[in-house]
């Protein structure tokens, strides 16, 4: 770990979360790396008890926007989604022989210690591909969470939000006998 880097985890916050593809390279230029990705996301939000309020996946990085995880540590939750996107890329990449590391090592982590912090960041993240100048308009990037904030869309991330919360609702008196 970088000298003098501390990270705030376990404080019950949510935490602005970025990553990079080895040496900033545009790795997440192609659908099926973007789509492994995102399974690997899901994955780990499912299997650590992780919560995902927004990320968007551009061509050289990726931000996050997520609780702490219920099981093991951010460290943890990063490392696997690192891992297991990276291998699925490998093996859709098998065929150009690249034999790079596909991440960084390290990620970037901000503590969002209240609502107008964490609205701040989700708003940077959806509007990142428009300031990139990538796209127009945020809902015309495939790979970001704005779909579901701006029409409830479901992806192959699930997003924590007003969406699911109320769906989660609807389904458990469904389930409820009566």
């Amino acid at each position: 770990m970088t000298r003098g880097l501390k990270r705030f985890q376990a404080s019950g916050q949510s935490h602005f979360i970025t990553f990079s593809c080895y040496r900033r390279l545009p790795n997440l230029s192609e659908r099926q790396f973007c789509e492994g990705l995102l399974v690997a996301l899901e994955a780990a939000r499912k299997h650590f008890g992780l919560r995902v309020y927004g990320f968007v996946l551009m061509p050289e990085h990726v931000h996050l926007l997520v609780s702490e995880p219920d099981r093991s540590t951010l460290a943890d939750v990063i490392r696997s989604v690192k891992f297991s996107s990276a291998k699925r890329i490998r093996r859709l990449r098998a065929d150009e022989g690249s034999s790079e590391p596909f991440w960084q090592k390290r990620y970037y982590d901000r503590n969002i210690r209240n609502y107008r912090d964490f609205v701040e960041k989700l708003r940077y993240i959806h509007r990142n591909p428009v300031k990139r100048g990538l796209v127009e308009n945020p809902e015309d990037w495939a790979w970001s969470s704005f779909r579901h904030y701006a029409r409830g869309e479901a992806g192959i991330v699930e997003i924590e939000s007003e969406w699911t919360a109320k769906a989660r609702g609807v389904a458990e008196k469904e389930d409820t006998p009566g």
